[in-house]
């Protein structure tokens, strides 16, 4: 298949390495260095060259913030028959957009990044595909899936951002208050310690990409949930509520339950 990836940031060229050993590849991104050490690919400077290339399948990687800026500047040039496809970490106003282009999409979503996976062996991530997605699309990105061993889930776009507000926006939102409060000093512990990697890895990502989970309009009933279990543990820690501190624990084991 000819596949144009546009957008060669960590989960573009991971893709781009990824397929073009098996498909014929060509690789766009405004920064024109980062595309300098790819192999086994064709390298084009402005996306009106698409056109000489006529991909089958593009699969757009540049920030949630420009993906449908991107599509609407590539679609000129691409053939009626060609893929759409995003790997966004949310999905909002991609379905709107989708529906307008006419065209047929694969929306997905790799729920993991270069800082917390080893690339070299995913067999313990996850990944998430569009229900919607156009069937010949989504078998394409199962099956990319499926050889690297990431178990698939499949979603509707509503369901993919309530799912990625829960999954990802509440362990962010509760890393980035650890790492508010943190002192300059040395501190023991184990736990601390094991915090303080999740917080330096969770930080190493891209501004933008956090941004884009954080400002999910399904964040904030989650921010809420948290803030309001915040305020009940102040009331427990003020009163030194023993029997309420019992119960409050008691109910978070049977949350973190298997």
């Amino acid at each position: 298949m000819r596949i144009l990836v546009i957008g060669t940031g960590r989960m573009g060229a991971w893709l781009t390495e990824e397929l073009c050993f098996d498909h014929e590849v060509c690789v766009h991104d405004s920064d024109l260095a980062r595309m300098k050490y790819f192999i086994k690919v064709r390298r084009i400077q402005s996306l009106e060259e698409a056109k000489d290339f006529d991909p089958e399948l593009v699969i757009n990687c540049v920030s949630l913030g420009d993906t449908v800026e991107v599509f609407k500047r590539v679609l000129p040039y691409l053939g009626p028959d060609c893929i759409l496809s995003d790997i966004a970490s949310v999905k909002t106003g991609l379905a709107e957009f989708y529906r307008e282009s006419g065209r047929p999409f694969a929306s997905s979503h790799p729920m993991f990044g270069p800082t917390f996976a080893n690339i070299r062996d995913l067999s313990d991530e996850s990944a998430a595909i569009i229900s919607e997605s156009d069937p010949k699309g989504k078998e394409f990105f199962r099956a990319l899936y499926a050889r690297l061993g990431i178990r698939l889930f499949e979603f509707d776009f509503e369901g993919h951002d309530k799912m990625v507000a829960y999954s990802l926006a509440t362990p962010f939102a509760s890393t980035m208050v650890f790492a508010s409060v943190m002192k300059r000093q040395d501190t023991p512990g184990t736990n601390f310690k094991r915090h303080m990697i999740i917080a330096k890895g969770l930080l190493s990502e891209d501004d933008r990409l956090l941004s884009e989970i954080m400002f999910n309009p399904y964040t904030i009933r989650q921010l809420e949930l948290i803030n309001s279990k915040l305020s009940y543990l102040t009331h427990i820690i003020k009163q030194r509520d023993y029997e309420e501190m019992r119960k409050f624990l008691k109910g978070l084991r049977e949350n973190i339950e298997d």
